[in-house]
């Protein structure tokens, strides 16, 4: 077993947390508010938020740019709700209404939605435009990224 210390943003409070690597299957829990770091849900994530699980985790943060009057941004949420539940806990998942986070949309050059962004230590590493119809499409595109 890794005894390599990961650093993991609670999803419910947003404190940071030290998970050794070995035990992020062991259903981690925060030290601050003690629910689980790990949720198989998307994160919905706004400026402050997305730079905490973007910049600070030690996980790929998986995120889909969507707006709720798209329709295949409607069409492709309950296979990224699937994927989170499959990637998880090596990756974090996250979503970014653009309506509602137009700075966030703006400032990774947003422009058609659906849009899935792979980040790892705060930097784009892929991106995909357009909806993945299957969470098995999300995984592995996730995967042969990360």
């Amino acid at each position: 077993m890794s005894t390599d210390n990961l650093t993991l943003p609670c999803p419910h409070c947003h404190t940071l947390n030290r998970v050794p690597s070995g035990r992020l299957s062991d259903g981690p829990t925060c030290g601050k508010c003690h629910e689980s770091l790990f949720t198989a849900h998307p994160l919905p994530l706004d400026d402050r938020l997305f730079d905490i699980h973007a910049s600070r985790s030690d996980l790929p943060l998986l995120v889909d740019f969507w707006a709720p009057w798209c329709g295949p941004c409607q069409t492709m949420a309950p296979a990224f709700e699937a994927a989170a539940a499959t990637l998880e806990p090596t990756m974090r998942l996250g979503k970014v209404n653009t309506d509602e986070q137009q700075g966030l949309a703006a400032r990774f050059g947003i422009r058609s939605i659906p849009t899935l962004i792979l980040f790892r230590g705060g930097r784009e590493v892929a991106r995909q435009s357009g909806a993945m119809g299957t969470a098995a499409a999300i995984v592995q595109w996730a995967r042969a990224h990360a």
